[in-house]
């Protein structure tokens, strides 16, 4: 894990988008720090969430579920995080960080992604936080939320953000 008594670490906000990659390499190559913790929120069991919604949303019985099928897509799930953790920590070092980790991070009890980012900002005294910004439109993000101006407001350090149109 990123050493929070070193100076100079920066946290990645990593899924993969053209977003999130464009934040990336700018952090390589705006931001003077060694460390890239790059973060992959994962909310393990969401796809249980996923099959239940259609049939209760709209007063339907629910549907027979393969249980075993299910746990099986959601290790699936897990392990396709883990892997895009360490692409995004690949990305990091060929960015120019002398040290890069990529975590997939699942909080308990099924916070916003942005709570998560903010609090592994704090938990490893980031120097900043890197992240893609999403075009929703504002209907969207009032139904949504914005995982992007959560960080901004609330984050313990300084955001840099990548945006794609």
């Amino acid at each position: 894990m990123i050493d929070p008594s070193r100076s100079g670490a920066v946290v990645i906000a990593y899924d993969g988008s053209t977003a999130a990659e464009m934040a990336l390499a700018a952090a390589g190559r705006l931001l003077s720090v060694d460390q890239a913790l790059v973060v992959v929120v994962w909310k393990p069991g969401i796809l249980f969430d996923l099959i239940e919604l259609p049939t209760s949303s709209v007063g339907l019985p629910p549907v027979r579920i393969d249980w075993g099928k299910a746990v099986e897509k959601d290790r699936e799930m897990t392990e396709r995080m883990q892997r895009l953790a360490q692409k995004g920590a690949g990305l990091a070092s060929a960015a120019g960080f002398r040290e890069a980790e990529g975590v997939v991070v699942a909080d308990e009890g099924d916070p916003p992604a942005g709570e998560t980012i903010v609090r592994v900002a704090r938990d490893v005294d980031a120097d900043a936080v890197a992240m893609g910004t999403h075009e929703y439109g504002r209907l969207s993000e009032i139904i949504l939320g914005s995982t992007s101006r959560y960080v901004m407001v609330h984050a313990p350090c300084p955001v840099l953000f990548a945006h794609t149109n």
